[in-house]
């Protein structure tokens, strides 16, 4: 039995939705064999497929096909995850630089600060 790409990466969970796993597919950020493919690619048991995320690639073996979700318990059925240790290491390292950005509590204001902010507007205004 073969199964469409787009909807294989939903089934094993490596996408949340059917349609983001679609839009994936289209944009190039995975591989089928090593080869960027279109969402109607059939995958059979033995491919690879290669998901790309920012700066690494994780790579699965298609251990057998479905045609329906599963849950997370049951996905190691279905894919053998054989990304190699350095892709993750990159992967952690770019999550690390991309927390470094902001650090906590100087995102978007806090419902107490924006009550101070508007506040202090309607103060200014006034004078």
């Amino acid at each position: 039995m073969s199964v469409r790409i787009d909807k294989f990466i939903w089934c094993v969970r490596l996408s949340k939705t059917r349609s983001k796993a679609t839009e994936k597919v289209k944009k190039g950020k995975v591989l089928l064999n090593g080869v960027q493919v279109k969402p109607s690619k059939e995958v059979q048991e033995g491919d690879e497929v290669g998901i790309r995320k920012h700066t690494s690639t994780f790579l699965y073996t298609v251990k057998d096909t479905l045609s329906n979700r599963v849950g997370a318990k049951l996905v190691e059925n279905y894919i053998r995850d054989i990304t190699p240790q350095e892709e993750i290491e990159k992967y952690k390292t770019f999550q690390a630089a991309q927390s470094s950005y902001r650090h906590h509590g100087t995102g978007k204001p806090s419902k107490k600060d924006r009550r101070a902010i508007a506040s202090f507007l309607e103060w200014k205004n006034e004078s």
